[in-house]
Parts: structure tokens; C-alpha cells; sequence
């Protein structure tokens, strides 16, 4: 029996999956693992950013690109909506989309030594490695997924891989 939205002639809203965490956690290795279980096209949030020129500038004393995070969900809600396969974005940005265009959230966490082991062999300095490590502490991308209202699953990469 078709559902009312169907019955109507309507196309059912297409989704992505996110997957987002603490720089460093592991959402790369999650979100490339889980694009080819699912047979997937893979989305990295860092690469649209230089590609669609969605930074507004540069923070020095961060040593990162300052994100216009309303310009970037603009470009991956088209995204979204043109894709004929289902999406997997990787990003710690990627959980501020809006849930009516994710199917699941999937939040990377990693613990604490492992993540500033991984962080300094980036060659990150002491003070980025201590903003990545607070917001990990803190939960800040669960707490910003959990806002927004996505499904989330917590996914501990010292427990656990997709």
C-alpha cells in the first residue's frame, strides 16, 4: 500500500548519511569504509570547500579556513537532491545540515591519547591540538548534531568500525 505522500505523486525527499567528529577522530577511514559497504559516492566536506570556494577567509592563530556553513549546506542539499546514489559526507562540518536531508549522523569519537597522538603527528601545534582535544572533551559535534535534530549513532573508533 503506497503512503500518502505517494499516493499524492509525491518523490519521497532524498537523504544522505553524515558522518562528523573531532578533527583526527577517524571520519575519513568510517565514512570511505561505509561508502563502499553501501555502495555509495563518497563526499568530502574540505574538498567542496576549496571547489566551491566556501571560505570566507583564514584564521591565523586557528591555522584553519574560516567555513560560510550556510553557503556549504546550500551546496550539499544540491548535492543531495541531484544524486541518483545515496550520499556519504564526511566532515565536521557536515553536521549542521539540516536533518530533513540526512537519513543517519553518524558522530566519530576517538579517545583522548589516540587523538592527540594523531593530531601531533599531523604536525599540529600545542594550541590547536588542545582546541581539537577540548572538543572532544566536550562533545561538541554530538551536542551541535543533537540541536539540529539528527539521528545519531556515536561511534567510538577504538571500539568499534562500520
Amino acid at each position: 500500500m503506497a503512503s500518502f505522500g505517494e499516493s499524492l505523486g509525491k518523490k519521497q525527499m532524498k537523504k544522505a548519511i553524515i558522518v562528523s567528529g573531532s578533527v583526527g577522530a577517524g571520519k575519513t577511514t568510517i565514512a570511505m569504509n561505509l561508502a563502499h559497504k553501501l555502495k555509495a559516492v563518497y563526499v568530502d566536506v574540505n574538498s567542496l570547500v576549496d571547489e566551491y570556494g566556501l571560505s570566507g577567509g583564514y584564521d591565523k592563530k586557528r591555522k584553519s579556513k574560516i567555513v560560510d556553513v550556510d553557503k556549504l549546506n546550500k551546496v550539499l542539499i544540491e548535492m543531495i537532491k541531484k544524486s541518483k546514489k545515496r550520499l556519504i559526507i564526511d566532515g565536521h562540518l557536515s553536521h549542521f545540515l539540516p536533518a530533513k536531508y540526512v537519513e543517519k549522523c553518524y558522530i566519530v569519537k576517538c579517545d583522548l591519547k589516540e587523538l592527540k597522538k594523531r593530531l601531533e603527528e599531523r604536525g599540529y601545534g600545542k594550541a590547536k591540538i588542545r582546541e581539537n582535544l577540548d572538543a572532544e572533551i566536550f562533545d561538541v559535534c554530538l551536542e551541535e548534531a543533537r540541536e539540529v535534530g539528527h539521528k545519531i549513532e556515536v561511534v567510538d573508533t577504538g571500539k568499534r568500525v562500520i
